[in-house]
């Protein structure tokens, strides 16, 4: 990892797939990714950790299954959240967004418990950069 300033929006601008963090950097044992975002995410849920959500850009909605029932978390811009442990979960952003989220390391995107992965989302845990 870098030991320099990271500028976000020159590391945003370094990748176009949509679903795909990328790691920008680690503190301790954590991830610190970015991703952009356009459309639905699918449920799943982190059995061992807490997911962190700060939306960088636009507008992510997410989507909670809760004991007490469904609900969705509306994030603006500059807005952060946590999914607790072993909540299904399903992010999404209708007009798109750029999020940084804090992982443990080797996260993966879709979590331990997942519906069906399409095509267009990256599974596997974040790529590096090169900034």
């Amino acid at each position: 990892m870098s030991n320099e300033p990271i500028p976000l929006g020159e590391a945003l601008a370094s990748f176009d797939a949509l679903w795909s963090p990328r790691i920008v950097t680690r503190v301790n044992d954590y991830d610190v990714r970015i991703a952009k975002v356009e459309g639905e995410h699918i449920w799943h849920a982190h059995d061992d950790t807490d997911e962190f959500f700060l939306v960088l850009d636009g507008e992510l909605h997410i989507s909670l299954r809760e004991p007490g029932g469904e609900r969705t978390v509306l994030l603006p811009q500059g807005a952060v959240f946590t999914v607790p442990r072993g909540t299904e979960h399903k992010p999404s952003a209708p007009s798109g967004a750029a999020i940084l989220m804090f992982e443990p390391a080797g996260t993966l995107t879709v979590g331990d418990r997942h519906d069906e992965i399409p095509d267009h989302v990256d599974s596997t845990a974040g790529h590096g950069l090169n900034a």
